[in-house]
């Protein structure tokens, strides 16, 4: 097949697909990283405490529920939640797009939490028990001294789960619920034209995730600066 033969199918496949792949595909793919990163860092923030809390059960809970997310493929995951969480939880009435978001929300947690307990622990201890010294306890030495400081290390670890979700979001057209490579399987099915269709979701996937990539790059050097 000629280069020109390859991209006269593209051009014909992006006049009469286009929104198949740039609204369908994007919005899914885009809705379903977001809703993962917002719920990951969430409950990430809350297994990091959990995990530097006192309560000795309570963190090797949590350091075995991590260590079980870091040490089994997302592929895995996302099945596990697409098959058994509707059957575990029939009340909740979870749809297929429900079910691929809690399985990576559950995944993106597990990394989270160790971004941010990597991020509270960077900051000098002596911090801490300088404000331990000044009479404040240890919630109040957390929510004023800590976290305001560790944020500086978070947020931009935070930016590039984002990118790296945008990426493992492709993995969930196993299940055909309209990301963007749900919309390379639908278009391909219809012209049997693979490649091009792949070329087109690979572009699309670059742009999104370059575009991500140089604002947390400029985000970090603003931090960098302001320190």
């Amino acid at each position: 097949m000629s280069l020109k033969t390859i991209i006269a199918n593209i051009v014909k496949i992006m006049s009469e697909y286009w929104d198949v792949f740039l609204i369908e595909g994007v919005s899914y793919t885009l809705i379903l990283s977001i809703i993962t990163v917002f719920f990951g860092a969430i409950i990430g923030a809350l297994l990091a405490m959990a995990k530097r809390s006192r309560i000795k059960p309570l963190g090797w809970i949590v350091t075995g529920f991590v260590e079980v997310i870091r040490g089994t493929p997302i592929l895995l995951q996302l099945y596990f939640g697409y098959f058994v969480l509707p059957l575990l939880f029939p009340a909740l009435g979870l749809t297929e797009f429900s079910s691929i978001c809690i399985a990576l929300v559950i995944n993106s947690s597990a990394y989270v939490s160790e971004v941010i307990r990597s991020g509270i622990q960077a900051v000098d201890q002596g911090q801490t028990e300088a404000a331990r010294s000044l009479g404040l306890n240890g919630r109040q030495t957390m929510m004023r001294i800590v976290l305001p400081q560790a944020i500086k290390n978070i947020l931009p670890a935070l930016g590039n789960e984002f990118v790296m979700i945008i990426k493992e979001t492709s993995l969930a057209s196993t299940f055909f619920i309209g990301d963007l490579m749900t919309s390379y399987l639908k278009v391909k099915g219809i012209t049997y034209l693979s490649f091009e269709c792949l070329l087109i979701v690979g572009v699309i996937y670059f742009v999104i995730t370059f575009t991500l990539s140089k604002i947390v790059a400029a985000f970090e050097r603003r931090m960098r600066s302001g320190e």
